[in-house]
């Protein structure tokens, strides 16, 4: 039995323990973007924000529960606008969060997805790395990765642009 992304381990859903499949799915996509992309080591700080941003955003745009039977194909270009720099993308989290939390409580169904995504968005919000001051360069004159001054950046402020990128490259 399929709800929300959940499957009961023996497939009849009798409130057996459920694994929460389009959480699963959503960082699995995330995952392998990223690596193609080949923009940070996967064992880095950095990797995982981007992976955590990429993951939260295809997850929550999956308004219609088909992630784990979807073509990733058909979707860049909605995570690509959904990620885009301009984007209210951390109220949008808020907002689909809220949601997904309400419809949780609703139904009184658990929700395995909505916790490992609940946890992924407080790391993210909660984390910060030190990252390069883009701000800071002074005229504008290309620094190294390395030289110049840093500044602690929130987790998703980092990752939501290499998920954006990693997109891009797919």
């Amino acid at each position: 039995m399929l709800h929300r992304g959940h499957q009961s381990t023996d497939g009849s859903g009798g409130g057996e323990l459920t694994v929460p499949m389009a959480w699963l799915y959503a960082e699995y996509i995330a995952d392998e973007l990223l690596r193609t992309g080949e923009l940070m080591p996967p064992t880095s700080f950095e990797f995982r924000a981007g992976r955590d941003a990429l993951a939260l955003t295809i997850f929550l745009s999956d308004t219609d529960g088909e992630l784990p039977g979807i073509r990733v194909v058909t979707q860049l270009e909605t995570w690509l606008s959904l990620t885009a720099y301009d984007q209210p993308w951390q109220d949008w989290v808020d907002e689909r969060m809220a949601q997904l939390a309400a419809e949780a409580a609703e139904s009184g169904d658990p929700a395995p997805d909505l916790e490992l995504a609940s946890a992924a968005w407080r790391w993210l919000e909660e984390t910060e790395l030190l990252a390069p001051d883009l701000n800071a360069v002074p005229g504008g004159a290309v620094v190294g990765e390395d030289e110049g001054p840093k500044v602690w950046t929130p987790a998703w402020q980092l990752g939501l642009p290499l998920g954006h990128l990693a997109i891009h490259l797919f």
